[in-house]
């Protein structure tokens, strides 16, 4: 039996199992796993070094690299990261409608887990713990497929969890690590019905695009993220400044940092801002306006206004108004998360009834859509669709529903 189907009947079984636990159970195991990650911190932080040294070797981007990159600190803010998902409020069992028809039938909606989910994601070793610490609250079994990149990261984190939970409620089962990376294997997860339940990718637009197109298990399609901030005339100039500078250079590599910036044309503090930003080692990719008045400008491509650029490059703009920037953002957006600088409360609404994206923002940094700054905890990634959720998705977003009906007899004529 395959390697696939044999971690996909143990997690099929373990889901059973781990639907009863109560919520004082399940944070008992992730107390458990939090100590284990900690008291395994060097061992860990050793195994992410091979793959980092196989990164370079292999020539990986230094955006990768850093997705790649576990360090003592990134480690310990993963364990904060389960530390608060234990604070979280348990959403398995939740009543969200109740009421009682004409015929005397009560009717209850509950949230109840999905069952077992297979997360599908790139470089980036914390999600492994981040996926596997919210499935496990709110009572999912979890199918992790990460990338060869961090394969050796994946098992050492994924074993080193599996040995905390022999000795919790939760079955050491209800998390297993796909170790074959093929295209092949990962086709097949795709289509396992019978024992996933969704599907979750998390990564690059061709991996999300790859998993949309083949599966036949539901996807709860995440996004990526090509950004944009439009500052707005009445912008005040220091805010914008630290605005798109927070969003641009805090961590260029994540998909809620801002990868274009749209400023209106009557603004009297472009140059100070694109100073500022070239003085942080900022590539600048602009239009023909900004290119003619600025030496460090270099003249944008139209592949340019659609990049994710994951770097230290941004891409720039003059707009007349705020529709402008709008149409803008409707044509090369990816309905993740965009911005408006503004002290003009009509540009403002405006901005936020007609921007279609899963986070809007006025007047602060693109880089707060995260799970944790949400206040969900550790996130299981960001929903760019419109169906069941959307933006960071927390506890909730990985339930469903169910309806229990009570009755004293009732029957239909």
């Amino acid at each position: 039996m395959s390697e696939l189907l044999t971690k996909a009947q143990r997690l099929k079984t373990a889901s059973k199992t781990l639907a009863a636990l109560s919520t004082n159970e399940k944070n008992e195991a992730l107390a458990r796993i939090a100590d284990a990650l900690i008291e395994q911190k060097e061992w860990i932080l050793q195994e992410n070094e091979k793959d980092i040294s196989l990164g370079k070797e292999n020539g990986l981007s230094p955006a990768l690299i850093d997705r790649l990159q576990l360090t003592s600190e990134r480690l310990m803010q993963i364990v904060d990261g389960v530390h608060q998902v234990i604070t979280l409020p348990d959403p398995v069992g939740e009543i969200t409608e109740e009421w009682t028809r004409p015929n005397g039938l009560r009717i209850q909606t509950i949230r109840v887990p999905l069952g077992v989910i297979g997360m599908v994601y790139e470089a980036r070793p914390n999600v492994t713990v981040d996926a596997a610490s919210l499935c496990l609250k709110a009572g999912n079994a979890v199918l992790l497929r990460g990338s060869s990149s961090a394969l050796h990261s994946n098992k050492a984190l994924v074993h080193v969890m599996q040995q905390a939970l022999t000795h919790s409620p939760i079955p050491a089962d209800a998390i297993q690590l796909l170790e074959d990376t093929s295209r092949e294997t990962a086709n097949q997860m795709f289509k396992l019905n019978n024992y996933l339940d969704v599907l979750i990718p998390r990564g690059g637009a061709s991996l999300i695009q790859s998993v949309i197109q083949n599966a036949t298990v539901p996807v709860l399609e995440t996004g990526v993220g090509n950004c944009h901030i439009f500052i707005d005339e009445s912008a005040q100039k220091q805010m914008a400044i630290d605005i798109v500078i927070n969003s641009k250079t805090q961590r260029p590599s994540v998909c809620n940092a801002v990868e274009t910036v749209l400023i209106h044309e009557n603004w009297p503090y472009t140059q100070e801002l694109l100073e500022t930003l070239h003085n942080n080692g900022v590539e600048l990719r602009g239009d023909h306006a900004l290119v003619s008045s600025y030496s460090f400008v270099h003249q944008a491509t139209e592949i340019d206004w659609s990049t994710e650029y994951l770097a230290p490059i941004l891409a720039v703009k003059l707009v007349k108004n705020v529709k402008e920037a709008i149409h803008h953002i409707d044509r090369y957006g990816t309905k993740h998360s965009e911005a408006i600088v503004s002290e003009n409360q009509e540009n403002v609404n405006i901005f936020f009834r007609t921007v279609d994206a899963a986070v809007l923002y006025h007047n602060a940094s693109t880089r707060f859509t995260d799970g944790e700054q949400f206040g969900y905890g550790a996130e299981i990634g960001i929903s760019t669709q419109k169906l069941h959720a959307r933006g960071p998705m927390g506890l909730r977003a990985i339930t469903t529903t169910k309806s229990l009906v009570y009755g004293t007899g009732q029957t239909r004529s």
